[in-house]
């Protein structure tokens, strides 16, 4: 499993308030979408990026506050009062250095006392639990930024499934336009053949027919496209905007050779986890441990009733240990190793599903490229047909509900070429998220 460095994390977080503040400006928009620059700007502009990235800040305070316990405890104190009870009077007076021997232990009348009070402590051993503590924090970060990454796999799959979605959309309202010019074209022929009466009413209709169904057709790819656009957009983060794709550039994502899951970072993000829980075991077995503490402090007292001063200071070491406290430690330590069992049965379910994934990811490439060859040989033995049909019906040769069939079967097999190139894309894409791998080559980790 990867594990990051502390000083990236470090260097990462240090310079991460200057992209909270380039977050917040408005993004510049591309004139055109291409898949890679899609990706890009999602990555950079989901709210979903900002939500993972906050978490991530989340984990970096967490760390901050487990590494409490590696520092002394200083305090300062000052203090005025006045007080006419014996036991305290008589404390005053001997802080204050003025003790007589003559004085009323039962009166020693009216004092006051003006406290400064330094102290500091320090805790040397308590079992390992500081540093189990920091361990388990740090795992926690490392865990984080790997849901981040995770995240991010997720939204650029989807960003890039979004993509060919309005590749195939467009792609449809090309088809259904193309079917649409062919039997209107076919419906003037029609025309002009049932003005000269060489054609029945009927044929005419049916072609009527099939012109306004073709014209339906055409809506409802319009709406799909434009549908799909406001899809893609919500990915990206943005409400409304004017979607211009280019798909020429497609072929950057690349196919890959191995077919392994092992860089998933939602399998790094388990194997933090699971660190986080051994120290979390560790933390509660040093409960069991006794606890080594250091104090020292430095105190000045001056009065003002009796007009006296002093000082003096302190310093010890002081070792606790709990004898019983209800199993409340054992409890812990149950709690904790099962929550480390529970994490390690999760790992074993998560690589299993893993590589289920990645299997049928490759299984979905092959049958899209499988069915691609199949649809570019229907698409050309169409087109023929349907050009020899429209001369034919020109002639007047054959009917027009058998030209109407034809001119559907073209439509059909374009629709079908365009969903398994579609497909393909989609395939490598799901391949590329169940790998664990970036969907381009290259690509910038980080949001603009």
């Amino acid at each position: 499993m990867i594990k990051i460095g502390n000083a990236f994390l470090w260097f990462f977080f240090l310079v991460n308030p200057l992209l909270l503040l380039a977050s917040e400006d408005i993004p510049d928009l591309p004139e055109v979408w291409t898949a890679r620059n899609s990706v890009e700007f999602a990555l950079g502009n989901s709210p979903d990026s900002h939500v993972a990235l906050q978490r991530m800040e989340m984990a970096v305070a967490a760390v901050d506050q487990a590494k409490v316990g590696y520092y002394p405890h200083v305090d300062i104190s000052v203090q005025y009062g006045q007080t006419n009870n014996p036991m305290y009077s008589f404390g005053n007076i001997l802080n204050q250095g003025t003790f007589v021997p003559s004085i009323d232990f039962n009166d020693p009348g009216r004092t006051d006392d003006l406290n400064l009070r330094a102290g500091v402590e320090y805790r040397f051993y308590n079992g390992g639990r500081d540093q189990a503590g920091v361990e388990a924090a740090e795992a926690g970060l490392n865990q984080s930024l790997m849901e981040r990454e995770t995240v991010h796999s997720r939204l650029a799959f989807e960003v890039v499934r979004s993509f060919q979605s309005m590749v195939q959309a467009t792609e449809l309202l090309e088809a259904r336009k193309v079917s649409l010019e062919a039997i209107r074209a076919s419906l003037s022929v029609a025309k002009a053949r049932f003005d000269a009466g060489d054609l029945l009413k009927a044929d005419l209709l049916n072609l009527e027919v099939q012109e306004s169904s073709a014209s339906e057709n055409l809506l409802l790819a319009e709406h799909r496209l434009e549908l799909s656009q406001q899809v893609f957009l919500n990915l990206l983060g943005l409400k409304q905007g004017t979607v211009v794709i280019d798909s020429s550039q497609e072929c950057e994502q690349q196919l890959p050779q191995d077919r392994s899951y092992t860089q998933r970072p939602e399998l790094q993000s388990l194997a933090h986890a699971e660190e986080a829980a051994a120290a979390k075991l560790t933390a509660a077995r040093g409960g069991n441990l006794p606890t080594v503490d250091g104090f020292a402090s430095y105190q000045y007292d001056k009065g003002y009733v009796i007009e006296g001063d002093g000082d003096s200071w302190m310093a010890g070491v002081k070792v606790n240990y709990r004898l019983f406290e209800g199993n409340r430690t054992s409890a812990e330590v149950a709690q904790a190793m099962a929550g480390l069992s529970a994490i390690r049965a999760q790992l074993k379910k998560v690589e299993l599903g893993m590589d289920l994934e990645v299997k049928q990811a490759d299984l979905s490439h092959r049958q899209a490229v499988q069915r691609l060859q199949v649809t570019e040989k229907m698409v050309e033995q169409a087109r023929e047909s349907a050009r020899l049909s429209r001369t034919r019906f020109k002639e007047g040769v054959i009917l027009s509900s058998d030209l109407i069939d034809v001119e559907m079967r073209l439509t059909d097999a374009l629709v079908r070429k365009s969903v398994a190139r579609a497909s393909i894309k989609v395939a490598i894409a799901d391949l590329r998220r169940a790998m664990g791998l970036k969907q381009f080559d290259g690509m910038k980790e980080e949001a603009k």
